[in-house]
């Protein structure tokens, strides 16, 4: 060991006395002070057989000495506003540092950026395919910065995939993955993932490394841009983002608050803790939102189905004010957001309603379309509707068939719910050449379209005598309907077993009755004039498919629906149901049922068998008394 030390000294020293007479009395001292560590880090590291680090030393310090030319190379590069006067720096004979071609690659994609029709007349010219060999000889000298701005300026030049230089210039940066900082990495992120489908094991490698490195992250910038960039690409770094998250939210600002919110809504993550933790920064803190911010929050909420009462309270007043300088587009876009919330603020749908009137002129078929849809789906109708429906008439009227098929079902269903529906409209959707392409569809979009059609046809049946035709058949939809009966609800076997117990007999009720008018009841009873149930076989029954029976009902006898009502039946923290509920209501007192309602609320405080018989009985009482006192 002591031999070994000996020699190493005189290896040093011998280098020092030889470099002494080349460097001025400043360099001196600092090769001895360099000496003296490397002496002592040899010293305490005994593995240490390789050359000493005081050569490397040396050089760094000659590399990153001011040299007076290559100040002048990178100014030019950096003040450089064509293309041509960076390539002339190659044929003037000036010295090029080893990072001066990758600067001057950086510079050429900036100066491009905006011109993609010069990019390929660049990739032509033989100075640039000099460039590149010269930034690809010289790759192992670039700093880890200036590297990931070489690959991004790169791919931002639209090189081919197949390109030497750029596959040198990969294969680089993945052999120094481990050396990038994390700021490096979330750079290439950012910046060029998306340009890395092409070469997958360099994305890989990122995704694998900004996963492993994820407590490296210290700023919300970064975390929110991974995110958007890289977490649709790899589902354990995304879960990993959204705990770095979490533990970064209360630092977040608005911006980077709705960032979050717009990510989760554009890759359709419900991450229920980290939508509850910027919902409490929301309330809590006064942020100032703008009318962008506060419609992007209102569109995250809504994509994801996420119902946060203050939140949503906040949105709604906050917007208010914006109303007037909202554009039709921002009015149907914000509309359509608390539409699908289910969260009904009048004031703000009647500013809403009242932009649309005022601003006529400008409001186009399709945003009109979309704020008419918010409308019928929490079923509002305005305070001026005459006003607004003669304007959605006025617009949708000579246009309704030139419109998209299932737009033209969305509009009439619209109008539908919202009683507004005129007969031109209801013939424009129910013949059958429009129909005949939604039905026996497996696709959800559209069955979900033949519903409404089902809808507007009750409609047509039910609540406007005077139109002749056509209808929908009941051939068509009358197995469908069946199939759509889907897996009962609690509430929904809860209400089955009570009323079996009332009826004491089967042929005294029927369970999910399916009527000609496309609604599936609950359940279905006769009661005579003294409140006694009578076997429902026996007597006609003209809302079935097809109809049924030959008995007339006796004199005074009352046919009685029962509609449960679920959660989602309800508009958010309210009572009312929405349009398409509200609807289905209507149209069986219309058919000529009574109407009893049970709704999940009243249903369960009842908590023993006893208590829900008795429920049913008032409520049955209660329909035949109300009908009675008309």
């Amino acid at each position: 060991m002591a031999a070994r030390l000996v020699k190493r000294c005189a290896c040093l020293l011998r280098e020092a006395t030889l470099l002494a007479p080349v460097v001025a009395p400043v360099g001196r001292l600092r090769l001895a002070s360099v000496a003296h560590r490397t002496l002592t880090f040899s010293a305490t590291c005994p593995s240490s057989h390789f050359p000493g680090p005081l050569s490397g030393l040396v050089e760094k310090e000659q590399l990153s000495a001011p040299c007076p030319e290559h100040q002048e190379v990178e100014r030019l590069i950096e003040k450089a506003t064509r293309p041509e006067e960076l390539l002339e720096l190659l044929s003037d004979g000036r010295c090029l540092q080893e990072s001066h071609a990758a600067l001057m690659l950086i510079q050429l994609s900036r100066l491009l950026s905006d011109k993609p029709e010069d990019r390929a007349s660049l990739v032509q010219d033989a100075r640039f395919q000099q460039l590149l060999h010269l930034v690809d000889s010289q790759i192992s000298a670039v700093w880890h910065g200036t590297l990931v701005k070489l690959l991004r300026s790169l791919y931002a030049l639209a090189l081919p995939a197949a390109c030497r230089e750029l596959r040198s210039v990969e294969q680089e940066v993945r052999w120094r993955l481990r050396r990038l900082k994390y700021r490096h990495l979330a750079f290439l992120a950012e910046s060029s993932a998306t340009h890395m489908r092409e070469s997958p094991e360099l994305l890989a490698e990122l995704l694998l490394h900004l996963e492993r490195r994820w407590t490296e992250i210290n700023d919300g910038r970064t975390v929110v841009a991974l995110m958007a960039k890289t977490g649709h690409l790899s589902e354990p770094l995304m879960n990993r983002l959204e705990d770095k998250c979490l533990e970064l939210v209360e630092r977040f600002g608005p911006d980077e608050l709705r960032k979050v919110l717009v990510t989760l809504a554009a890759q359709n993550r419900r991450s229920v803790p980290l939508l509850r933790a910027v919902s409490y920064h929301l309330v809590q803190k006064p942020f100032p939102l703008t009318k962008g911010m506060l419609l992007d929050l209102a569109y995250s909420y809504g994509k994801l189905g996420f119902h946060q009462t203050q939140v949503l309270q906040r949105l709604a007043a906050d917007l208010l004010p914006h109303v007037p300088s909202l554009t039709s587009g921002e009015v149907a876009r914000g509309a359509k957001s608390f539409a699908l919330l289910k969260w009904l603020s009048p004031p703000l749908f009647e500013a809403l309603a009242q932009h649309v009137v005022d601003r006529a002129h400008t409001v186009t078929v399709p945003h009109l379309c979309n704020v008419l849809l918010a409308f019928a789906h929490l079923n509002f109708r305005p305070e001026r509707e005459d006003k607004f429906f003669s304007l959605v008439n006025e617009k949708l009227g000579p246009k309704l068939r030139s419109l998209h098929p299932a737009l033209q079902v969305d509009v009439v269903w619209a109008l539908c719910v919202l009683q507004q529906v005129q007969g031109e409209a209801l013939r424009a959707v129910l013949c059958p050449e429009l129909h005949a392409r939604f039905l026996g569809s497996e696709s959800p979009k559209d069955q979900s379209t033949f519903q409404k059609l089902l809808h507007i046809s009750a409609t047509a049946q039910l609540e406007h005598p005077e139109y002749t035709g056509p209808l929908l058949p009941a051939s068509d939809w009358a197995p469908w309907l069946l199939a759509c009966d889907g897996k009962a609800t609690p509430l929904q076997k809860e209400l089955r077993d009570t009323l079996r117990g009332l009826l004491g007999s089967p042929s005294r009720g029927s369970f999910a009755v399916a009527t000609q008018y496309g609604w599936v009841l609950d359940a279905e009873v006769l009661l005579d004039t003294d409140g006694q149930f009578l076997p429902l076989r026996d007597f006609v029954a003209p809302h079935l498919t097809p109809p049924s029976g030959t008995q007339p009902l006796p004199p005074g006898a009352k046919r009685l629906a029962f509609l449960r009502w679920e959660f989602p039946n309800f508009s958010s923290r309210s009572r009312d149901l929405l349009g398409r509920f509200a609807l289905a209501r209507r149209h069986v007192r219309a058919a000529g049922f009574l109407v009893v309602d049970v709704p999940y609320y009243e249903w369960l405080e009842l908590k023993s068998e006893w208590q829900k018989g008795a429920y049913l009985k008032d409520k049955m009482r209660k329909a035949v008394a109300e009908e009675l006192a008309k």
